[in-house]
């Protein structure tokens, strides 16, 4: 198990972010400066409101405090590959989708490692593990930051090679994210089970209100209904795989797959669940 979890979880996040990298380039960075405004509304939308979002939810479900930071860890993730996937089935703004994606991605670095070390001292006080930010930032660097980096330097310098492996190295990535969610839940099938109801029905709450949050905001912003369609997948999709690996930084694995994974498990999940609704009604529009 430990082997699993200290290079299979790693390595299989990284694979995941290299196949995020592959289908960047350049552009999709220099769009942030020509379509700033509909960007700084899905950063704000991912960013700020999806942890505001998730706190008020995981105080209204009154949640335990491992659940509790679970949900919080999730909500600090980027929306990673699939938001992008979703947008493009939802008939919203593909490119605007990659870009938050790729930006958000990239500043995770430095957001997730303080608001993590916030929220586990916030809900599980003197019972909270010792977190390093810095420590956390390095990893997060080393399996989600420099995955990306590498995978965009190989669209730009060998763009052929990069064509051709981009759908295989996507396949591997899905089949990697489900084992990645089917061992989280193993691992923790006792508790899974034991919270089962409040978790379930806490995230599903969770995701609906953010897939409206997300739309609501960018009508408010006066966005066009592809914007607007893009953010609010953008908002309600989340890196499960992402979740369930900070999870295991910051627990370490002396006990398994950490309690602090299960709710991001459970997101990889039924997310899918929720979002298919939105994202049928999404492209009759």
């Amino acid at each position: 198990m430990d082997l699993l979890i200290n290079i299979g979880l790693p390595l299989s996040l990284a694979i995941i972010m290299l196949s995020l990298g592959i289908g960047l380039e350049a552009a999709d960075f220099r769009r942030v400066l020509t379509r700033g405004y509909p960007f700084a509304i899905g950063a704000i939308s991912q960013v700020v409101l999806v942890p505001l979002a998730a706190f008020l939810t995981v105080k209204l479900f009154g949640l335990p405090a491992e659940i509790a930071v679970g949900v919080m860890l999730l909500s600090f993730c980027p929306g990673g590959v699939t938001s992008n996937i979703l947008a493009k089935f939802a008939k919203g703004d593909v490119a605007l989708s990659v870009s938050l994606t790729a930006v958000i991605s990239l500043l995770s670095i430095v957001t997730v490692p303080i608001l993590a070390a916030w929220s586990i001292d916030y809900f599980m006080g003197e019972a909270a593990p010792e977190i390093s930010i810095g420590d956390l930032a390095t990893a997060l660097f080393l399996i989600t930051t420099l995955p990306v980096a590498i995978g965009v330097s190989i669209r730009h310098f060998a763009r052929g090679f990069a064509v051709r492996i981009d759908n295989a190295l996507s396949a591997l990535a899905s089949i990697l994210f489900v084992l990645i969610v089917l061992a989280a839940l193993a691992g923790n099938w006792q508790f899974f089970i034991e919270n089962l109801g409040s978790i379930g029905v806490a995230l599903i709450t969770l995701n609906i209100a953010l897939l409206l949050i997300g739309l609501g905001l960018a009508r408010i912003a006066r966005l066009t209904w592809d914007e607007a369609k893009t953010i609010s997948v953008e908002t309600g999709i989340q890196n499960s795989a992402m979740g369930i690996t900070l999870a295991a930084l910051i627990t370490g694995t002396t006990t398994g797959f950490s309690p602090l994974a299960v709710p991001a498990a459970v997101y990889g999940i039924t997310m899918y669940v929720v979002v298919t609704p939105f994202i049928f009604w999404f492209r009759s529009r």
